[in-house]
């Protein structure tokens, strides 16, 4: 099925399918650190690339077949006992959370950051669960989070604990939380994590301080209250390998069976968060949830009856979406290069967002319509956008296959599923915003 839109704001593993990308055949490119091999493009992203006139272009395509095949993988590398949760910012597009919670194979619920992600969410996958987290949350947010029916509460301070227990009351409800903590894990160390959200002085979570503050609150409750502790949240890194998430998540998990728990907090499950390493250098590499799942594993051996949850984002849809579009000027400015795309940063912003190349393929597009000679690059260039910015650059100088890159032919960048279309500034310059196109589902 194809459909498209214009733009809108040691256990026992489950299966033994491993996460992987369909491979459609199609005519090889050279592997470099950037650039995809032909035949991981999948042929419908090609079909879309082929059939767009340059007016439809650029376009997000999402392969929903490769997405689900992904995620089974996934699930399969979990054990039971762990429960897998997705980031819905990482990728709110309605299609990818239907997908996402298809009842075989998808994820057991979604970890949303506001109001208005709750109710995006709700209103896309209505009846799934949901956990609401992020620091800062308002007291309308917190209103509306109840009324919506919100299954856990990821409690960031003494505050915002308070005004979640006024609230209840108010409205004769259950509000289920967890404490997130900020804490650091004996033998992990967090500094060379791309992404540090804990271990030390920051925004997230409670110190040890918070923790016990909140913990005596809670105490004074006493029985029958309407705000139920359920354990503990702690997402203190982005970026790391299966190894030291492993860690991290042991850590965690001594932390709440021992320290916590005899501090008087029940637990029930331990929220270890997301932040699994997607390599945008490496467009065929993908993190090892088979070592990940088989840690994890171990560690609900030593602690029956514990429920895990996980909360991966990026690691999951990055690899389901192309952002395709054309080369419109091949241009040389002091001996360099530039291959001057429709588009940019604007629609695609997480090279600039993190610093890297984008991969892409280069799809080429034999029909010139002008009688003067057709731009093409002579060697490396950089492939840069529309935006008066020198910022607007998508990859920097890079090799290109042999033929290089001419104007008109089409350039379809990979990982383009998370963190990308949704960050962006869409308004900066007016131009015109993407086509959406989901290809592979099941309708």
């Amino acid at each position: 099925m194809t459909s498209a839109r214009s733009p809108q704001a040691p256990r026992s593993p489950r299966a033994s399918q491993a996460p992987h990308v369909p491979r459609p055949a199609g005519p090889p490119a050279p592997a470099t650190d950037h650039l995809v091999p032909g035949d991981l493009v999948p042929a419908a992203v090609r079909d879309v690339a082929a059939a767009a006139s340059p007016d439809e272009l650029p376009a997000y395509v999402y392969d929903l077949a490769g997405l689900r095949a992904h995620v089974a993988g996934v699930r399969g590398a979990l054990p039971d006992g762990v429960e897998l949760y997705y980031a819905a910012k990482a990728n709110p597009e309605r299609a990818v959370l239907a997908e996402l919670a298809r009842p075989a194979g998808g994820v057991d619920g979604f970890e949303v950051a506001s109001a208005g992600e709750l109710a995006h969410v709700r209103a896309a996958v209505p009846g799934r669960p949901v956990a609401f987290g992020g620091p800062g949350k308002t007291p309308g947010e917190i209103a509306r989070a109840l009324a919506a029916g919100t299954d856990r509460f990821h409690v960031e301070s003494l505050h915002e604990l308070r005004l979640l227990t006024a609230e209840a009351d108010r409205q004769r409800r259950t509000a289920d939380i967890l404490l997130r903590v900020n804490l650091p894990v004996a033998g992990v160390t967090l500094s060379g994590a791309p992404l540090a959200m804990g271990g030390g002085p920051g925004p997230f979570g409670l110190d040890p301080a918070g923790f016990h503050a909140c913990l005596a609150h809670l105490a004074a409750l006493g029985p029958g209250a309407r705000v139920r502790a359920r354990g503990v949240h702690a997402h203190l890194a982005s970026g790391l390998d299966a190894a030291g998430l492993a860690a991290l998540a042991g850590g965690i998990v001594t932390f709440a069976t021992g320290p916590a728990r005899a501090a008087g907090l029940p637990v029930e499950e331990v929220d270890v968060g997301g932040g699994m390493a997607v390599d945008y250098g490496d467009p065929a590499a993908r993190f090892d949830w088979r070592g990940y799942g088989a840690a994890l594993g171990r560690l609900l051996d030593r602690h029956p009856g514990l429920t895990l949850r996980i909360e991966p984002g990026r690691a999951l849809t990055a690899y389901c979406g192309w952002y395709v579009t054309e080369v419109l000027d091949v241009k040389s400015a002091h001996g360099e290069d530039f291959a001057v795309l429709r588009g940019g940063t604007h629609h695609l912003r997480t090279p600039a967002a993190k610093g890297h190349d984008q991969p892409f393929a280069v799809l080429p597009r034999e029909q010139w319509p002008h009688p003067w000679p057709r731009p093409a690059t002579r060697g490396p260039a950089g492939l840069v956008g529309q935006l008066c910015t020198p910022k607007d650059v998508l990859a920097r100088r890079v090799p290109l296959p042999a033929g290089g890159l001419r104007a008109g032919d089409r350039v379809a960048f990979a990982m383009a599923g998370a963190y990308a279309w949704n960050i962006s500034h869409h308004e900066f310059l007016m131009h015109p915003a993407p086509r959406f196109h989901f290809v592979g589902g099941r309708g």
